[in-house]
């Protein structure tokens, strides 16, 4: 598990798309924290509105997609709404290509 890293948990989330704005969750800001114990994963992220219908899909994209990652026995994605989603949150590829840059 030495290569499991932060950075490999968010390009295997980069898989993610949000299916309403077309874009992976980790560019969009979405994900606010990723914390690795051995073989396991935590992800806390957030959606861009709290009413958003699109939630479970995307906690369960995360989820599968965490799995995935060779290595990993166990992954647990925590919605959060706090604190709330801001379009500065954004990658720079993120914000020039929704036109915010």
């Amino acid at each position: 598990m030495s290569d499991l890293t932060e950075d490999t948990v968010k390009e295997a989330l980069r898989d993610v798309i949000d299916p309403e704005l077309g874009y992976n969750i980790v560019d969009l800001g979405l994900v606010y924290g990723i914390t690795i114990d051995e073989a396991k994963i935590d992800v806390v992220m957030t959606m861009t509105t709290p009413g958003c219908p699109a939630t479970n899909y995307i906690q369960e994209g995360a989820h599968e997609r965490l799995l995935a990652i060779d290595g990993v026995e166990d992954a647990n994605v925590n919605v959060v709404w706090q604190p709330p989603w801001e379009p500065a949150m954004m990658s720079d590829d993120a914000k020039r290509y929704f036109g915010f840059a």
